[in-house]
């Protein structure tokens, strides 16, 4: 908070990460560290803080429900979770035809994470591959002498824009990225940038113009050594995986801040990208809002880290895809074993498959206005946006899984009560590819208009087949047979207009049938995590099948419309177990 936060000794003194009047990035690790052995949490829950009641950053209750186990004692708290390895053993990295791997193997098998690099990569253009701004296909037209105008390597005008650049105010950086797109000279607007820098005091403002920007033009300028492996669209209904390093992770997000892609800026739904999420970060700058500085305070609190310390792990993106649907009515699992609270925060469950509420363009607006679950997320673990800059639009049958995504900010706050705290040391195991143990699954939930929909089968069995998709093992690029608990909440809701209590169930449901355990919040709703609790047990006391759920769940589709708002899913389903044919 703001009282811990103290006034520069002298004007040379250093910050990590907007807003400044802290301490440098080693000296912050190393508080973390001493943070991390001097408090106590058990099985990777948070600790309390003062915001009960906002969603999903409130404390963890000493005593979590454990289905089966009323009251459990804390040596079995954790044993149902099938926590992660503090070293995940895995087999021996290998490009394929459906898996990309942007360093150097050999080197790999040493310690070493080297670029792999590709010869004449400035002459390699295709519509399925990242277009490069270092491409010589990649041009613009100035005008010389006499209105003539000609065609010029774009590539050559980024450099003279960035290279050695010196940033006097943001005003400067404005005019070096429209120097390199004049085509929207005119239309960008950059006055959420310029808000954020008018509130900055001189010595904040002197460090992001003098020291940070001009470290992040280096790194971006870096692009051809780093990242001359061609780099593949995860084109739709096409499963494919990309590996690569945390370093040319972060070449590829300072060209988006620099806003150097190409074709990338159209809003057009016909456009060329049109079925991509924006990449560049021209959007963001528009955005004359509070939130547009905790976002940037949050981003560049990233980059200082990256440009002080070169990070030396990998990260996979993964576009999954479920080939055929599931016979729910069919499946004989059971429920497996759940956690399930009112507190607490999902990114804050290590080793643990870890659900982002997605949207189908995944990112959501975390480049312009959203600022709720998703755009958290991607904030925090600032790579995780990279997935915009090759991720299609997910099918019904798709999810993204990204591994190895560092966390790199703490927070508090949600919406537009979120604010940027301060640097968070990610101390997460890495497994035997240098990834973080940190799998994020990327599901986006049906945006209903009439929330009653919700209840046909049809969208019940899309969102089923959607939750599976992220929870399966089966449908994974890169197979792994280690299969940790789901950590969720209330997906598809709010905004969404989800029902908290058929989602829960819904995602119960997907995880039996893909053999996981769930680690459930609710974000404050005590009255839900008692129902749900109250449930679980039921079904598992009863040994219900995913099957006869499906079947009750058949039934209250039937008649949902008819019912009033008020009548609860739940006791339906407690009153409707014995009309199922067998025993329950």
């Amino acid at each position: 908070g703001e009282g811990d936060r103290q006034p520069f000794s002298n004007p040379s003194d250093r910050f990590h990460g907007p807003p400044p009047r802290h301490r440098p990035v080693r000296e912050q690790e190393a508080a973390g560290r001493r943070m991390s052995e001097d408090r106590t949490r058990s099985d990777g829950l948070v600790e309390g803080n003062g915001n009960v009641g906002q969603p999903g950053f409130v404390a963890v209750s000493d005593e979590p429900h454990c289905s089966g186990d009323a009251c459990p004692s804390a040596d079995v708290k954790g044993a149902f979770e099938n926590p992660a390895p503090s070293y995940l053993e895995l087999p021996p990295l290998e490009p394929s035809a459906s898996h990309t791997v942007c360093v150097k193997i050999s080197a790999l098998k040493s310690g070493k994470v080297i670029p792999f690099k590709v010869s004449s990569a400035e002459d390699f253009w295709r519509s399925d591959f990242v277009k490069m701004p270092f491409s010589n296909h990649s041009t613009q037209t100035r005008t010389k002498t006499f209105s003539r105008s000609v065609e010029v390597k774009r590539w050559k005008v980024i450099k003279q824009a960035l290279d050695e650049a010196t940033f006097e105010t943001s005003r400067h950086l404005e005019s070096a990225i429209k120097e390199y797109n004049q085509k929207y000279a005119h239309d960008w607007k950059f006055s959420g940038l310029h808000r954020h820098f008018d509130q900055l005091c001189e010595s904040e403002c002197q460090y992001l113009l003098q020291n940070l920007l001009p470290a992040m033009a280096k790194l971006a300028l870096r692009l051809p050594e780093l990242c001359s492996k061609p780099i593949p669209l995860l084109k739709r209904q096409q499963a494919h995986a990309i590996t690569m390093s945390q370093e040319q992770v972060a070449c590829l997000l300072a060209n988006a801040f620099f806003c150097t892609f190409p074709h990338r800026n159209s809003t057009h739904p016909n456009a060329e990208y049109g079925n991509f999420p924006n990449i560049n970060f021209s959007r963001l700058f528009a955005c004359c809002s509070p939130r547009t500085s905790e976002k940037l305070k949050t981003i560049f609190c990233y980059f200082s880290s990256v440009t002080e310390a070169v990070r030396k792990g990998l990260v996979t993106f993964q576009r999954c895809c479920l080939p055929a649907g599931i016979g729910w009515k069919r499946s004989a699992r059971k429920l497996r074993q759940l956690r399930v609270n009112s507190e607490g925060r999902i990114e804050e469950e290590e080793g643990k498959l870890q659900v982002d509420f997605a949207s189908p363009m995944v990112g959501g607006g975390v480049l312009g206005t959203g600022l709720v679950q998703e755009e958290i997320r991607f904030l925090i673990n600032p790579e995780l946006i990279l997935a915009r800059l090759f991720t299609e639009k997910l099918d019904q049958n798709e999810c993204l899984v990204v591994t190895g995504a560092q966390r790199f900010s703490e927070y508090d706050g949600y919406s537009d009560s979120y604010r940027w705290l301060r640097y968070h040391n990610d101390e997460t195991a890495r497994d035997s590819w240098l990834r973080c143990c940190t799998e994020i699954v990327a599901i986006d939930a049906v945006k209903f208009e009439n929330r009653m929909d919700q209840y046909k089968t049809c969208f019940l069995d899309r969102e089923l087949h959607k939750a599976y998709c992220g929870f399966s093992a089966e449908d994974r690029v890169i197979s792994n047979s280690y299969k940790p608990a789901v950590v969720t909440g209330n997906w598809g809701c709010g905004a969404y207009k989800g029902d908290p209590n058929l989602k829960a169930l819904i995602q119960l449901m997907a995880a039996a049938q893909a053999e996981r355990d769930v680690v459930y919040f609710t974000f404050g709703d005590t009255a839900l995590e008692g129902s749900i609790r109250e449930l679980h047990q039921f079904l598992q006391r009863k040994e219900v099948t995913v099957g006869q759920l499906y079947e009750v769940l058949e039934q209250y589709s039937k008649i949902a419309t008819r019912l009033s708002e008020g009548k609860d899913l739940y006791q339906f389903i407690l009153s409707n177990m014995g009309c199922l044919k067998g025993r329950i």
